[in-house]
């Protein structure tokens, strides 16, 4: 009797040992529950990537659209809408303004040099409507955020290994120095800075080359691209820079035909043509999207800023360390051209953006 009241005793003390940390236990899981359910989840970030025109075959919308995916796929509460816009130009606005209208996203981001002023008419209907343009200028307004290329430094680095290439001894090049440009239609960075940007660095080379310009007049036409390269090279030109999205692979399947060279825009193609495509002068859009959209989706992103990205930046390249280049290139034109490159990539060589 007395061993079982012992053991009755000894049980009870245990158990007023355990009750209470048990209680203190479930207390501290408690209060560690408490933060995760007042942790608020982060609000949706909407983003609308209108392209003006198609993605396929543009290297720049095509960047664009890289960019923007690897942005948001860093952010959970981040989603994104790809919109061909098509070619018509006349109706850019109207379905800008139909994005606008649905309030679903923070942000429509485009890319064109006529965007930012289409977007300016939109917002004034939309005054929470915040815009990124990339390949676009205009500066003072709230809404807009844009960002543009020093192109008059991308069109030189093109022109200059034109030049250089006209005046070499490469299988393809002739004794007339002309160089070609193709381009899909005319626009304000066209004239005023990639055209003036090509023809200074053809010049710097030897100010007798001449050029020979010729305009599509549309976006998509290869066919017509080719019958103008066909025409040029008849005409004594032996490298062509082409500026026409879709339209561009016309012209370089008739440089490929006649034996003749392609200067490239915007991304690199050494790969797509090998043995016509020479050059490649390139803006890194991807890598200033990405940079820009996750500014955007963090709240770090200052509206109304334009900025002028160049060379010394490490927005505009010329590429040179592709083994297709080095394979196709002779070796004194690489290395002429690798001395210019590399005085870009420094800001030794600095050339200004005019008023667009």
């Amino acid at each position: 009797m007395k061993r079982v009241s012992r053991l009755l005793f000894i049980a009870s003390v245990v158990l007023c040992i355990i009750v209470p940390v048990s209680l203190f236990a479930g207390g501290q899981k408690e209060a560690a529950a408490k933060p995760a359910q007042e942790t608020k989840k982060a609000e949706p970030f909407g983003i609308a990537a209108f392209i003006p025109g198609v993605v396929a075959g543009s290297p720049l919308y095509e960047q664009l659209v890289a960019g923007a995916k690897k942005a948001v796929a860093e952010h959970p509460n981040a989603f994104l809408k790809v919109v061909e816009g098509g070619f018509n130009q006349a109706e850019w606005e109207e379905k800008v303004t139909s994005l606008a209208a649905t309030g679903d996203y923070k942000v429509i981001l485009t890319s064109n040099p006529a965007m930012p002023y289409i977007n300016a008419d939109v917002a004034k209907s939309f005054p929470d409507q915040k815009f990124i343009n990339v390949d676009g200028y205009l500066p003072g307004n709230k809404q807009i955020y844009t960002l543009l290329y020093n192109q008059v430094e991308q069109g030189y680095l093109a022109g200059y290994l034109g030049g250089l290439v006209t005046k070499s001894k490469m299988p393809g090049a002739n004794a007339d120095l002309k160089v070609g440009m193709i381009v899909a239609q005319e626009y304000p960075a066209l004239t005023r800075m990639i055209k003036p940007g090509f023809e200074k660095g053809l010049h710097a080379v030897d100010p007798k080359i001449t050029l020979d310009y010729r305009i599509i007049g549309n976006w998509y036409d290869a066919n017509k691209a080719s019958d103008l390269a066909d025409s040029m090279f008849d005409a004594g030109v032996d490298v062509i820079l082409v500026i026409a999205g879709g339209a561009n692979q016309g012209a370089v399947n008739a440089a490929r035909e006649r034996g003749k060279y392609i200067l490239y825009f915007d991304s690199n193609e050494y790969k797509t043509a090998p043995g016509t495509i020479v050059g490649c002068s390139v803006l890194y859009q991807e890598k200033a999207v990405y940079k820009v959209v996750t500014e955007a989706i963090e709240g770090r992103l200052k509206y109304g800023t334009a900025d002028i990205v160049n060379a010394a930046d490490g927005y505009v390249d010329f590429i040179e360390d592709d083994p297709v280049y080095i394979k196709t290139v002779s070796k004194d034109v690489r290395e002429k051209m690798s001395k210019v490159v590399k005085e870009f990539r420094s800001g030794k060589i600095s050339l200004k953006v005019p008023k667009l």
